[in-house]
């Protein structure tokens, strides 16, 4: 009789790794690091200018924070700038992630003439600063009569280089080839095949790519300002402009509607983020 002996277990194999007092010290620093702006914020937020503009600056919150909150609120318009900010927002994200994924799978699993010429200008259109196609844009928007409207922030953004290249890359590795050519079989047209095969298999990398395109748009600035004006149609970044003006600025007041602005990215983390969190980490196991 043939006897086999198991193999052997190798030493700490399936224990839990708990990390020392250095590990936990360094979390501790990042942690307090990465909060720091946030409470400040709130701090100097509930404070009065004058006193934010005395030495040593206060590290405890006072007691005018709602009070703050309500001169901001009214001032900046920041009511409608939080709708338009979320109607932009989540439409640069849906649309990101939309086009995306469909010419990450066309880059990654189809075959054309150019694919690779093709996904090599789109890669170099990274490379140039969006500073130089301000004045054709905004020349294209003024033509289309856009301006100080939603659309002209909302259509130059749903597509995404970086994303075109995010999702063709996790595509080329999660969804394997075989699987389309099953669908194929099976009589599947193209639309049915990038629904019930693609979409699901992307989905952890379309979570992701749509969180960071939320956020991206959520915080945009550059061509807010350009494209619509405080009293028209504002964002959140461009409702706070209006705040920093006057001959002697209120910072305790700019530092409430930041805290305005940036308390529904918050509220969203807390309410998502487990599911974001679980979309990053089945992304880079299947990556």
């Amino acid at each position: 009789m043939l006897t086999t002996t198991p193999p052997k277990r190798r030493k700490g194999a399936g224990r839990q790794l708990h990390g020392d007092r250095i590990t936990y010290a360094v979390l501790v620093l990042f942690t307090v690091g990465s909060l720091f702006p946030l409470v400040w914020t709130a701090v100097a937020a509930s404070r009065t200018s004058g006193r934010l503009a005395q030495t040593p600056p206060p590290f405890w919150f006072g007691g005018n924070l709602f009070k703050n909150l309500q001169i901001a609120w009214t001032d900046a318009n920041m009511g409608t700038a939080l709708l338009n900010t979320t109607v932009v927002a989540g439409s640069v994200a849906a649309g990101t992630v939309l086009f995306s994924t469909l010419a990450g799978f066309a880059f990654a699993k189809l075959r054309f003439r150019f694919k690779n010429l093709l996904l090599l200008l789109v890669i170099g259109t990274m490379m140039v600063p969006p500073q130089l196609g301000v004045v054709p844009l905004y020349m294209l928007i003024a033509e289309l009569s856009w301006t100080d409207r939603l659309q002209s922030v909302i259509l130059p953004t749903l597509v995404s280089a970086f994303g075109v290249f995010f999702m063709r890359q996790y595509l080329s590795e999660a969804l394997p080839t075989e699987l389309i050519e099953a669908a194929r079989v099976d009589g599947a047209s193209s639309s049915r095949v990038i629904w019930h095969v693609v979409f699901p298999a992307a989905r952890p990398a379309m979570a992701v790519l749509a969180m960071l395109t939320f956020v991206m748009a959520w915080n945009d600035f550059f061509w807010p300002i350009i494209a619509l004006t405080q009293h028209g149609s504002p964002t959140v970044q461009v409702a706070l402009t209006g705040l920093g003006r006057g001959y002697i600025p209120d910072q305790s007041v700019i530092m409430a509607g930041a805290l305005l602005g940036t308390l529904p990215l918050l509220i969203a983390f807390v309410i998502f983020g487990k599911q974001i969190v679980g979309g990053i980490m089945q992304g880079a196991v299947k990556g």
